[in-house]
C-alpha cells in the first residue's frame, strides 16, 4: 500500500511548491466514506453480474501496485510531478 505522496509543482519565475501526504492518516480519516464506497461497488458488481470477489481482488492489485508510479504534467512554463511512495 502506498505510503507517502510527494507532490512538486514548478512555477515560472517563482520557487517551487512542494507537499508531502501521509496516506495511511488520509485513510483513517475517510475510513466511513472508503467503506461505503466498497459496499456500493459491491451492489454495483451485482447488478452488472461481475464477481465481487474478483473486482476486490482487481482493486487491491491496483493499490499494491501504486507504490513508485510518477505522473509528470507540464503545460506551458508550468509544471506538475506526482510520486507515490
Amino acid at each position: 500500500m502506498p505510503q507517502l505522496v510527494t507532490v512538486r509543482v514548478n512555477r515560472p519565475d517563482r520557487r517551487p511548491i512542494r507537499t508531502w501526504v501521509p496516506v495511511f492518516p488520509i485513510m483513517l480519516v475517510l475510513s466511513p466514506v472508503v467503506v461505503l464506497a466498497a459496499l456500493a461497488a459491491a451492489v454495483a458488481c451485482l447488478v452488472y453480474r461481475v464477481s465481487v470477489m474478483r473486482a476486490l481482488g482487481t482493486g487491491w492489485r491496483i493499490v499494491s501496485a501504486l507504490p513508485g508510479t510518477r505522473f509528470d504534467i507540464e503545460h506551458g512554463r508550468t509544471g506538475v510531478l506526482v510520486a507515490i511512495r
